[in-house]
């Protein structure tokens, strides 16, 4: 008589996790929605702040950033946008809309990226671009596996003497 209620205790808690392991399986949970947002955040503060080795954290070790893949080459990039890129330029990196999708193991992200110049006064917008990503969970959590910048805009021609010599049209 006792077989009798175990078996069917064990049956409805087999039909009770069945659905829940399907769906963490195939969707992405709340939990794992806020570790992307914060991946994002810790993106932004440091690349703003020049942090070479917290940058490169947010990838996987094989991670890409445009042309730049691995953790070497990440942090070498850190490097080169501290010294060679900014002149001297204060920049935020500022993102809004941030799509994901994806299940319990990869996701997809996009995020509009409003590079401002807070050097200025008053502050600039120095670019705007998308991110598109793919993210992985890994052991130490949500890391972008691929990153590539796509920018919405080109820069300002330049007035330049033409080759008459006589300034270039307005």
């Amino acid at each position: 008589m006792r077989a009798k209620p175990l078996a069917m205790m064990a049956v409805i808690c087999l039909f009770s996790v069945l659905p829940r392991a399907q769906a963490d399986s195939m969707t992405l949970s709340a939990q794992d929605y806020q570790e992307i947002q914060q991946l994002y955040a810790r993106y932004n503060v440091a690349i703003d702040t020049g942090d070479a080795e917290a940058y490169a954290a947010t990838f996987t070790p094989d991670g890409v950033f445009n042309n730049f893949q691995g953790r070497d080459a990440l942090i070498g990039f850190i490097k080169i946008w501290r010294s060679e890129r900014l002149n001297g330029a204060n920049r935020r990196h500022w993102n809004t809309n941030l799509l994901i999708t994806g299940d319990g193991k990869a996701a997809s992200g996009s995020v509009y990226l409003m590079l401002l110049d807070v050097s200025t006064k008053p502050v600039s917008i120095a670019a705007v671009a998308t991110y598109t990503d793919s993210l992985v969970k890994t052991a130490d959590g949500w890391r972008f596996s691929k990153r590539t910048t796509h920018s919405d805009s080109t820069a300002p021609a330049t007035a330049s003497p033409s080759a008459s010599g006589s300034p270039a049209p307005k």
